[in-house]
Order: C-alpha cells, then structure tokens, then sequence
C-alpha cells in the first residue's frame, strides 16, 4: 500500500512499510514495547487514489480517526504478527478500561474530568427529577383510578336498591361518552402552542378512520361493533353487581387482562411468553376457587358468570380494537369514543324503552329515579375512562392498571362493614391467586432479560468486592513498610 509521510518523515510519495519482527529471546508482554514504531503511524496519511478505491475499508478509516484508529491498526498489527496470543475482544476489553495515556498530564485532565463529571451530574439530576416527576403523577393516577372505579361499583350497587334497571344505567352512563372529544379539545386549546378550530381538529383526528375520514359505512363497520361491545360489557358488570357482592366482581373483572393476552397470542400472533400463560391458569383456577366459595348456588354462578362474559366482552373489545384500527393518539381516541357515544344515544336509546313497557326494567314515576346517584356514577365512570385512556401522557401505563386491582381491597373493606360478605379461607385464596396472575400480567416482555442483567451485576459487584477486600488485607503490610521507610532515612 502507497502512503505519503508527513513532517518528520520520508520525502513525499516515498512508499515505507513498516516491518514489525519477533525476537525469539524477548517476546513483548505489552503493547508499550512496541509503541515506537506504532507512534511513526501517526504521521502517515493514505493516498487519496488509494483512500477512494478502499474507502469502504475498515483499516483505511482507522488511520485517519484518531487515537481510536491508532489503537484498531495496534490491534491489527498484533493480530498478523501473533504477539502474546492476541485475543481482539480481550483487547478492546482492556482498551476501554485503560485510561487513556496521550491526553497529557494530569493538570490537564482534571478541569476536562471535573466538566465531564459535572454533565453527567447534571444529567442524573435532569433524568432523576423526570422520573420523580412521572412516578408523582402516577401515584396521583393509581389514586384516581382505584377511587373512581371503587367508588362506581360501590355507588351503583347503592342505586340497585332504588333503581332496579341495569341497562337503563348502562345508557345513560353510556351517553356521557359524548363529551370526551369536547373535553379534549378544551386541553387541546389550553396546553398546544398551534391552536386550532374545532373543524380542523375534528378532520385531523378523523384521518384515524381513514383517507375519507369518518363516513357511513366506516360507522356502521368500525364503530358500531365497537358500541356493542362498550354497551355489553357495562351491562354484564352492572348485572352481575346485582347478584353478587362487589368485591367478587371487581376482583374477577381483572381477568381480562388474561383474557387479552390469550385472544392476542390468538389473533394478532403476539410474542409467546410462559409467565402469562402461569398468569391465565391462574385466573381461571381464582374463577373456579371463587364459584366453589359460596357453594355453587344459583345467584352466585350466575353472578360470577355474568362478570367473566363482561371480563370477555372488555378483552375482545381491546383485540379487536389493535386488530381494525391499530393504535390511536390522544385525540383520535376522544373522537372514537365520543362517536360510541352518539351510536349509543342514536341506536341504543330504544332499548331502555322497550324494557320499560315490557316491564323487564320498570319504575312507577320519574321522580323516583336517584337522579344524583346516576348522575354520580356517571361522573365516575367518565373520569375513570378519561385517566386510563389518557393517563399514559403523565405516567406509565403499569401504574395506571395497578389502579384496577387496587379496588380490590377497597371494595372488600367496604362490603366488610356495608354487606353480609363472608371471607372464608377458599374467597381470600381466589382473590390472592387472581391478583397475582394480574401482576404477573404486567411484567414487560423482556422481563427476564432484565433479571438476568440484574443478576449478572449483583455477581460481578460481589466478585469486585471480595477482590478489592482482598487486595487491601494482602498490601495493608507493605503500605506499612512503605510509609515507615522516610521516617527510617531520616
């Protein structure tokens, strides 16, 4: 190969070749003992003709990088000539923990140490108070989804006793879904810097729907099942308070979560993972355990099978919605919602009629309707469907689902004191066993390999330890010696 030197050097254009010979008395333990020739390497530059044919080269980039390719040419030098059995990993091993000898005296390292330190300090500070600052809004979320959904529950089993009409409920909380599109465009206007109408916003968040936004048959095809899904999985949960004691539903609804991930690994084919599967058997053993608890009486399996369809109807609703419309943004997802609720009010509203002159859903004057409880649980399951919809723009979606099981034990506490609810040995294990399954449900894919890399340090942390503790009680003697030396030559 060509190569042009510079100061110091061979005239220009004088090709050298640098011949690098094993000496079969003095084989070189380190790479300093051959550092004087390697140092003549940076002063060589490639011939332009020579750089543009090997361009693609890793060897032509590396003499012209720097320090980094000096040390890749040292690595490749010692691997043709075979010194001292090179292995390259071992080699960049070390090179990444050598400190680097070229950068001069310590005088001028330390203000480049202090300025690196104070970054990455400062860094740390940055990223730190940004994690505190999203586990502060997700302890705030955990908060208001387990009070919002707790307090649903509880306020609609106190309207049952009023108001028996489980559907009706289920329409007229439904109607309020109308307002999360208004809402969001109040945000919307409040927190962006490039405000806009609501005709813009509105054609922009429709583009969700498809090139021709929002028309007839794309209601009838992809927001109409969805409103049928909505309306059932209220009903049944709402049904099934009415039969059985509200700690008992809320603890089997979160079996959809097991739900999902089964109609996932189904129909979208998502990654196969075997504690989710521990988790799914879990939750139907929790299922099992809890129908055996009360005796297999007629209200209570009706019960529990009313709250696991709702659980069904939740998790089909969710694949369905990944499967046709994929993910949505916040404002898409407000419009979707707020069109379920003008389905609900255009094509459900005949239902709640029907079942009143039926007398399936019957009440005798309008003035006895606890319209404040309605109205309540209606405020509840609004707000409780805004922070897990949109929670996730202030904190992590794992602490918004522990909200959900968190109501667990609120709504046990409260049927304690408020019900007949007996919690015998066979109850407590269902509800132990269903709510371990629904925290093994939130573990991230990669779980393991976490586990593994946390492992892996806490070993090497103690190898370092032991090392160090060692080293220390090996030299503590000749540290010794050597400090008492001056004080002998004086």
């Amino acid at each position: 190969m060509g190569i042009r030197e510079f100061p110091g050097g061979a005239p220009r254009g004088k090709s050298i070749a640098i011949g690098m010979r094993r000496s079969p008395d003095v084989s070189p333990r380190r790479l300093s003992d051959i550092s004087p020739q390697l140092r003549q390497l940076k002063y060589l530059v490639v011939d332009e003709a020579i750089k543009e044919d090997l361009k693609w080269s890793r060897s032509v980039e590396d003499l012209t990088s720097g320090p980094v390719g000096l040390t890749s040419i040292e690595e490749r030098i010692l691997r043709i000539t075979g010194y001292y059995g090179y292995q390259p990993w071992a080699a960049s091993y070390k090179r990444e923990e050598r400190p680097r000898e070229s950068l001069g005296p310590a005088e001028a390292q330390a203000p480049a140490g202090a300025e690196a330190s104070g970054r990455t300090s400062h860094l740390c500070w940055r990223c730190s108070q940004a994690q505190l600052k999203k586990i502060f809004w997700g302890v705030a979320v955990v908060l208001c989804v387990c009070s919002s959904w707790a307090g649903a529950t509880q306020l609609a089993k106190l309207t049952f006793r009023k108001f028996d009409a489980p559907f009706t409920l289920t329409w007229f909380a439904t109607n309020w879904n109308f307002l999360f599109f208004p809402l969001y465009y109040v945000g919307h206007v409040c927190k962006s810097a490039e405000k806009q109408s609501v005709k813009q916003r509105y054609r922009e968040c429709c583009r969700f729907f498809g090139d021709n936004g929002l028309t007839l048959k794309v209601f009838f095809t992809k927001a109409a099942p969805f409103g049928v899904l909505w309306t059932l999985t209220n009903y049944l949960y709402l049904h099934a308070i009415k039969k059985i004691n509200t700690t008992d539903v809320s603890v089997l609804f979160c079996c959809n979560k097991a739900f999902v991930f089964l109609l996932s690994w189904i129909v979208l084919r998502d990654r196969f993972m075997g504690v989710r599967i521990v988790a799914a058997i879990l939750a139907i053993a929790g299922i099992v355990m809890m129908t055996y608890a009360d005796g297999f009486h007629s209200h209570s399996v009706i019960g529990i099978a009313l709250v696991v369809g709702s659980a069904s109807m939740s998790a089909l609703y969710k694949v369905l919605f990944k499967l046709l419309l994929g993910s949505a943004k916040f404002g898409e997802a407000a419009l979707f919602l707020s069109v379920l609720g003008v389905f609900n009010i255009v094509f459900i509203t005949c239902i709640p009629i029907i079942l009143y002159f039926t007398k399936v859903e019957h009440w005798s004057s309008f003035d006895d309707i606890p319209w404040g409880n309605l109205c309540g649980f209606s405020v509840l399951l609004l707000t409780f469907n805004i922070v897990l919809n949109f929670g996730i723009a202030v904190t992590y979606p794992t602490l918004m689902s522990l909200g959900i099981v968190l109501s667990v034990p609120v709504n046990a506490v409260v049927d304690h004191y408020t019900s007949k609810i007996v919690f015998n040995g066979v109850r407590v294990i269902a509800i132990i066993i269903i709510g371990l399954g629904f925290l093994l449900l939130l573990l991230p894919e990669e779980w393991d390999v976490w586990l593994i890399k946390l492992l892996t340090r806490l070993k090497v942390r103690k190898k370092e330890e032991a090392a160090e503790g060692g080293a220390d009680v090996g030299l503590g003697p000749q540290s010794k010696s050597r400090r008492a030396r001056p004080s002998f030559a004086r």
